[in-house]
């Protein structure tokens, strides 16, 4: 029986690289994200792959929505085995000292509370089975601290710790929970950010069972970015 991958905040990057990896390996995929128009374009394109992939509408801020398309995606495919949460930032950024309350909220629906939904949804089930993989994707900022990503790197930093904790915790229960920390764009063509070497990457993640978190790119070269900035406040350009 086929096994069932769902991906909240799908898009046609790090999302398709994702779906594809796990799809060829002969997974049904469930897209979730707020735009059905660019869902279904995500789906033909998975069909032409001969993957069996179907869209699942959003907005991962509305919680009930969230839980209405991951139960939707349950009734058409089966229980889910794999769930991988990857909503892309939107909204304003901030500096740290122009952080405001809302900034950060807007930040923390998005990456934190939109995770715990959608987790707190499939985990019944994977308890229920013994087994089941939830990879939870994070940017640089989650790991190396950046004045000029100050809101997303809270929100981040917060789901990185999550996965962390539960990943000690659900393992002696047969439940693999990862975080993934992309510190580097999403290139197509560009080598290890190709989006399909990123989806490898999860893939493999997916198949160890045992790493609490995966690092893609050069955290290094990051924190060399962040000490110039000190210096000279010329603001770098890398995923957040």
């Amino acid at each position: 029986m086929s096994k069932t991958l769902v991906i909240v905040g799908a898009g046609p990057g790090l999302g398709m690289g994702v779906a594809r990896a796990f799809g060829r390996e002969g997974f049904q995929v469930g897209l979730i994200a707020r735009t059905k128009e660019k869902l279904d374009t995500l789906v033909g394109e998975l069909a032409e792959l001969d993957i069996n992939a179907a869209a699942f509408p959003a907005d991962i801020r509305d919680r009930d929505a969230l839980v209405a398309a991951l139960a939707a995606a349950r009734d058409t495919f089966g229980p889910i085995d794999v769930l991988e949460y990857s909503p892309s930032p939107t909204g304003p950024i901030t500096h740290a000292a122009d952080t405001t309350v809302e900034a950060v909220t807007a930040q923390l629906e998005l990456h934190v509370l939109g995770a715990v939904a959608a987790v707190r949804h499939v985990l019944p089930d994977m308890r229920m089975r013994g087994d089941g993989t939830v990879l939870l994707t994070t940017g640089v900022s989650s790991t190396v601290p950046a004045p000029f990503l100050a809101n997303v790197g809270l929100a981040m930093a917060a789901l990185r710790n999550w996965a962390h904790t539960l990943h000690t915790e659900l393992r002696p229960h047969g439940i693999h929970v990862g975080a993934v920390t992309i510190a580097s764009g999403v290139v197509p063509g560009g080598g290890e950010a190709d989006p399909d070497a990123i989806g490898a990457r999860y893939h493999h993640m997916y198949q160890q069972r045992d790493q609490a978190e995966e690092v893609i790119g050069d955290l290094e070269a990051f924190r060399t970015l962040v000490a110039q900035y000190s210096v000279d406040g010329a603001l770098p350009s890398l995923n957040a």
